[in-house]
């Protein structure tokens, strides 16, 4: 198929079928499954007039995720049907060359093994290589098996989607793709970010959780590379006496953060721990919060801060990786390593309301570049440059 060099707009205009490695939207319900689901939804909502694909290897109690334009596959034939995660992972260029795709999309860090064998052209999204920055949180094992397989899905792939120039920069020094293969395109946030819970709505949500009036807000598993414990030391070295309350998947991780809460030196500082928050009610989490805190020590890209963003909270944040790019001039940096450095940070935004104002407006106008429309966009244009 020769699309030739068209504009975004006309190329828009034809239509195309698009396949995806759609596994994580239906059944993954953090950073993988919100980047497939978000953008699926979005080029089906700005680019209804091609057709969609979605490869998932099972239905069986997936999330609640619809997208009545696209066609769902699962595997075809008795041995596809019976191995089917080894039908994702090594078989399904045959399924897409039988169902005519143009173009195949791997949403989460891999393309099948046999990729070669599809006709079509291809592109994968690399989230980031957090598992060779930091070796040490990982499995011997993992490492070994994610390795192969996003090594091999962006050698294979025609162009490589990152979502940061972090990432971009990691795939290059770790993998030796070159940058000119590399399109980075920056997540947005799922919808319900972008619009104002009443007060009602938030009082509400304070009595369903027991939430304090003020409090510090910080989103994420709750795992050592995360280092919410950081947020913790700083509040009890400096005696800030502001709750602090962290919305997360546990994980070991949280035995210690209690522990440091318990045997701390300084005052103990009430944390309240949420897990399982349903997506409807982390809007009206985030605009309660006085202060957004992310000390994460590495990240592909920085979710939360786009969701702050979009909530008109304060954040801050951490120097160096990714953090930058998601937060822009709207945020408060901090060393993630350095206590002195956290606590510094909070009090002077939590004790300056002109800084909180202006932090806020810097952050309507730094989050324009991962609304909706420019992240369809952006997609849209990478499908059309591995078109041309």
């Amino acid at each position: 198929m020769d699309y030739g060099l068209l504009s975004i707009d006309s190329f828009a205009k034809i239509d195309m079928k698009i396949g995806f490695d759609a596994k994580r939207a239906f059944f993954n319900r953090s950073g993988l499954g919100n980047y497939s689901r978000h953008a699926l939804q979005l080029l089906a909502q700005y680019y209804p007039d091609h057709s969609y694909v979605l490869y998932t290897p099972s239905l069986g109690n997936p999330l609640d995720f619809e997208m009545s334009q696209a066609q769902i596959q699962g595997p075809q034939g008795w041995k596809n049907r019976k191995l089917k995660s080894l039908w994702r992972s090594l078989w399904m260029a045959k399924d897409l060359n039988r169902d005519g795709i143009d173009l195949f999309h791997g949403l989460s860090n891999q393309l099948p093994k046999n990729i070669e064998q599809f006709s079509g052209k291809t592109i994968v999204t690399i989230h980031d290589l957090i598992f060779l920055r930091y070796p040490e949180l990982y499995k011997k094992a993992d490492r070994m098996i994610d390795t192969r397989k996003f090594r091999h899905a962006a050698e294979q792939a025609d162009r490589v989607i990152s979502v940061s120039e972090q990432t971009k920069a990691d795939l290059v020094d770790f993998f030796d793709i070159p940058a000119a293969k590399i399109d980075v395109v920056y997540q947005g946030c799922h919808a319900v970010f972008q619009q104002k819970v009443s007060k009602d709505a938030q009082e509400n949500l304070r009595k369903k959780y027991q939430l304090p009036q003020d409090f510090l807000l910080s989103v994420g598993t709750i795992e050592a590379r995360k280092n919410v414990g950081i947020v913790v030391e700083a509040l009890q070295k400096q005696g800030i006496d502001v709750p602090l309350v962290v919305v997360g998947q546990p994980t070991p991780y949280l035995d210690e953060i209690k522990a440091l809460i318990n045997t701390g030196s300084g005052p103990k500082v009430k944390v309240v721990f949420l897990h399982e928050v349903p997506m409807a009610d982390m809007p009206g989490l985030y605009q309660m919060a006085q202060v957004f805190i992310y000390p994460s020590l590495f990240e592909g890209f920085g979710i939360p801060i786009i969701e702050a963003l979009f909530s008109d909270t304060p954040v801050i944040t951490s120097q160096g990786s990714c953090f930058p790019e998601s937060g822009g001039d709207a945020a408060c940096y901090i060393d993630p390593h350095q206590a002195e450095s956290v606590a510094e940070a909070i009090q002077k935004v939590l004790n300056d309301s002109e800084l909180q104002d202006d932090m806020i407006a810097r952050g309507q106008h730094h989050r324009q570049q991962f609304t909706d429309q420019e992240v369809a966009k952006n997609l849209m244009q990478v499908y059309q440059k591995v078109m041309e």
